[in-house]
């Protein structure tokens, strides 16, 4: 079972959105059959069955065993992933203006960050990250000189790390303005 499944695909996201098929996948976090599922939701199998069915064919459970009950083979399900992350980019983007041109691609960097912390191999031995976080407060008449400040900075350590030797790394930095400053 993967730790994050980034779901790019449209038909993901309509099979995952669904209340019933959320609780079907909480509990297929450990393997289950769907009739263990259905007695644990008080539904039929067959309900559970159509669910299961539906999250299978868009990759969100898979099915890690089989097993004869009587005179019918029944199948043990598992989900594919221990969480579900959605794109933004399924959702689609309102037509932009003006500022919002900027703001739209601080929304593309975090989905970027957010595809590739899911792609990451969380049972690597090392998995060498920093995260920062902080607020500034900029007067109007400092904005420019900040930005600037900020700018070089970042070309400088650019510079001075850039080049084709030693492992990858994604250096994000996003300033936006806070609508409640006190969260």
């Amino acid at each position: 079972m993967r730790d994050v499944l980034y779901l790019e695909q449209m038909e993901q996201a309509e099979a995952l959105l669904k209340p019933a098929r959320v609780e079907v996948l909480r509990l297929l976090a450990e393997p289950r059959t769907c009739s263990e599922v259905a007695g644990s939701l008080g539904q039929t199998p067959q309900r559970v069955y159509y669910h299961v069915k539906k999250l299978v064919e868009v990759g969100l459970v898979v099915l890690v065993a089989e097993r004869k009950v009587r005179a019918l083979t029944e199948g043990v399900y598992q989900a594919a992933a221990r969480s579900y992350w959605v794109s933004p980019r399924l959702v689609g983007r309102v037509t932009p203006r003006g500022e919002e041109l900027v703001l739209g691609y601080l929304v593309d960097l975090a989905e970027q960050v957010q595809a590739d912390v899911a792609a990451l191999d969380r049972a690597a031995s090392e998995l060498p990250s920093v995260g920062v976080s902080g607020a500034i407060r900029l007067p109007p008449e400092r904005r420019a000189e900040f930005f600037a400040e900020l700018q070089t900075t970042l070309q400088d350590l650019f510079t001075r790390y850039g080049g084709a030797v030693g492992d990858p790394f994604a250096l994000v930095v996003a300033c936006y303005p806070k609508e409640n400053p006190d969260e």
